[in-house]
């Protein structure tokens, strides 16, 4: 069934997630406000509602994995599009080394890994070096002078 044909009752029933969803397959992709003032007025909400609440929309927008944000700046179904046209946010602290990215065979995680479990060796030193200036002092030792 078409959006546009939906009576306000029916639309009053749908979470503002479905009636997106509704929205972006009649409609194609938009933003987050244009999608938000569409709602606003399908269901005849008062216009401060859009002000209050868009901010909740947005959030609602980008936790829920049937919708992508594209380059753009529009929001359109997942479904629709690959991988490689979704908005990829990387910081300049985040910088991906090219040899990290690049898939491991399973043998080449067993050399960098190469433990040898069957060794009662440890290399944890036990010497008792650092408690030789150890002093024990009594609680009437420890009284201070008033």
């Amino acid at each position: 069934m078409s959006i546009k044909n939906m009576k306000k009752d029916e639309l009053e029933l749908l979470s503002y997630k479905d009636i997106t969803n509704l929205l972006l397959e009649e409609y194609g992709s938009d933003n987050t406000a244009n999608l938000f003032r569409k709602i606003v007025e399908m269901l005849e909400l008062p216009s401060n509602v859009f002000d209050n609440k868009i901010g909740d929309y947005y959030t609602m927008l980008t936790t829920d994995k049937r919708f992508v944000l594209l380059e753009d700046g529009n929001w359109d179904l997942r479904t629709r599009h690959t991988s490689d046209k979704v908005v990829t946010v990387v910081d300049d602290d985040d910088e991906i080394d090219n040899e990290d990215s690049v898939a491991k065979s399973k043998d080449d995680y067993e050399e960098e890994n190469d433990y040898d479990l069957d060794t009662d060796e440890d290399d944890f030193d036990d010497s008792d070096d650092d408690l030789k200036d150890l002093v024990i002092l009594d609680e009437d030792e420890l009284e201070i002078e008033e």
